[in-house]
């Protein structure tokens, strides 16, 4: 397979949190200044060549959340009216176009989601040629020296597909994405019991990549406990299962394996005050 990106291309970002560019591969020390730098390392790694991810960054970008809030609310076309458009793990267009749009620039993916695309194959892989997917995850399932088991199905994948272009997150990348979490939170993501959500990902991939960033169907960290939020499904596209709020507040309570989303939430909730994102449907601004 042959993929196209050959250079380790470098742009200039400002983030008001620790950091580091297009890479996410050398960490700041705690006297590094907190503003603009460059930088030119790699996040990830296609598959097999392991090629850089080399992208242009995009002007405008939408990023759809998996939640239910989306149902109903008929922004697809605003949301494909973005020069790129971020979704997550399974997340479908096919039948939610109206609310969710069709297309898909970006798609970053869970190790563990990586089975339930293949349930689809043919609707994710074969219909989606000018998709870029992104998977992050850690273990022996994607040890790439070892063969794991998630790893040798993307590579498959590749070769089913020629062209595909799948890339993986670095080890480093991965260690980066943690250190942000302990950054923001004060909490060793380790040892306070926490996975971090595809959302996390999806979020400092956007801040790296996207100059202006609309985020579409994520509730603010305070949404689940007021008395009047109206009760949705977790994902958009399983009616009748889990009810957002009730995973939300279930997985910030638990002692241990779990996501931290409404955490989370909070910590995206202060970027947006010192970049340009916003939060749509709902609509809710940074306090």
């Amino acid at each position: 397979v042959c993929y196209h990106a050959q250079l380790i291309f470098v742009f200039l970002v400002e983030m008001g949190f620790r950091h580091v560019g297009q890479a996410g591969l050398e960490l700041l020390t705690s006297g590094d200044s907190p503003t603009s730098l460059h930088a030119h390392a790699s996040l990830s790694f296609s598959l097999p060549a392991l090629q850089p991810l080399v992208r242009e960054p995009c002007r405008s970008c939408a990023v759809v959340s998996s939640s239910g809030q989306m149902l109903g609310s008929g922004l697809g076309a605003e949301i494909d009216g973005a020069e790129c458009v971020f979704r997550m793990n399974q997340a479908p267009t096919m039948g939610f176009e109206a609310d969710v749009g069709q297309r898909s620039t970006l798609r970053v993916i869970s190790h563990t989601s990586v089975p339930l695309l293949l349930r689809n194959y043919s609707h994710y892989f074969q219909k989606a040629r000018d998709t870029l997917y992104v998977v992050w995850g850690q273990g022996r399932h994607m040890d790439r020296v070892l063969g794991g088991r998630t790893y040798r199905t993307l590579l498959q994948l590749t070769r089913m597909y020629p062209g595909l272009q799948v890339y993986t997150f670095t080890e480093r990348m991965m260690a980066y994405c943690d250190q942000i979490f302990q950054d923001e939170t004060g909490k060793n993501r380790r040892q306070s019991g926490s996975f971090l959500s595809t959302g996390w990902f999806t979020m400092i991939l956007a801040l790296e990549l996207c100059e202006e960033i609309v985020v579409y169907g994520m509730v603010s960290d305070s949404y689940c406990r007021e008395k009047s939020h109206p009760s949705v499904p977790y994902h958009y596209f399983e009616k009748g299962r889990l009810d957002e709020c009730q995973m939300y507040l279930a997985h910030e309570q638990a002692p241990r394996s779990a996501h931290r989303f409404i955490t989370e939430k909070a910590v995206f909730s202060r970027w947006a005050k010192k970049r340009p994102i916003v939060f749509a449907h709902p609509s809710w601004r940074t306090e």
